[in-house]
């Protein structure tokens, strides 16, 4: 137990002395980091005495010009703090309506668009094929003339339908991101308004490794000696002991 004791209070000591060893001062061109003494704290060991040890408070200070940036810094980000938090309500009432989609929609912008874009360039391809087949000899009416106009209004079916294809999922990707643009300011906004110290303050404090004394080892060490030493002395006590006894023997025989 005086052994256990002992122990424990140079591994305290070493600590203390650690802790005072790795607490450096730090200067650089970004400000400082200072430590200084706030008073104590105590406890109770396992052997039920109190045990006092030193508090300290770390205190870091930049530049002026430092902390100019910072306080520049952490202004605009509470200002995007205050624009998410207005932002997120109107998300709120965006995503309290369900999102809705129609095919009549974006049939309807299809078509639209068709008038405006498509519609004359089929009339001119129209008119271009009438006059070929005319030329051709080709009259309105007969079986060949009905083949090419049937081939022709084929070929403009077919590229209205892929006109409302292409024009329902193009309507439906831009309504979907109409409705997440809110979400994805949010979410901008809400990235960029963290607090974080420049990264030059944040370097680790050299650290000093004082090793621990090891008094129960030691303790040990002495108690192996001590017995050996004293088995040693019991062994030759008992040579010299032997020695007289058959000395003896040898007179008397």
């Amino acid at each position: 137990m005086q052994t256990a004791q002992a122990q424990a209070g140079m591994n305290q000591s070493t600590a203390v002395t650690q802790q005072l060893l790795n607490m450096t001062d730090q200067v650089n061109p970004w400000g400082t980091v200072d430590y200084t003494q706030n008073g104590s704290t105590s406890y109770v060991d396992s052997n039920g005495n109190r045990v006092t040890v030193p508090t300290f408070t770390q205190t870091t200070t930049f530049t002026p010009e430092q902390q100019a940036i910072f306080d520049k810094t952490q202004g605009a980000q509470t200002n995007l703090a205050g624009i998410a938090q207005e932002q997120s309500q109107r998300v709120a009432e965006t995503l309290s309506d369900p999102f809705e989609f129609t095919n009549q929609d974006a049939a309807d912008w299809a078509y639209d668009l068709a008038q405006t874009r498509i519609a004359p360039q089929q009339e001119k391809n129209e008119a271009a094929l009438r006059t070929k087949l005319i030329n051709s000899g080709l009259r309105p009416g007969t079986a060949a003339w009905n083949s090419e106009m049937e081939r022709m209004t084929q070929s403009f079916n077919d590229q209205n339908n892929q006109l409302a294809l292409t024009g329902r999922a193009q309507a439906f990707s831009e309504d979907l991101a109409t409705r997440n643009q809110p979400l994805n300011e949010l979410t901008a906004l809400l990235s960029g308004s963290q607090v974080s110290n420049p990264a030059q303050m944040s370097s680790a404090t050299p650290q000093t490794s004082v090793g621990g004394v090891d008094y129960a080892g030691m303790v040990q060490d002495q108690y192996a000696q001590k017995l050996a030493s004293h088995n040693a002395m019991m062994g030759g006590l008992f040579g010299l002991a032997g020695q007289g006894a058959g000395a003896a023997i040898g007179r008397w025989g």
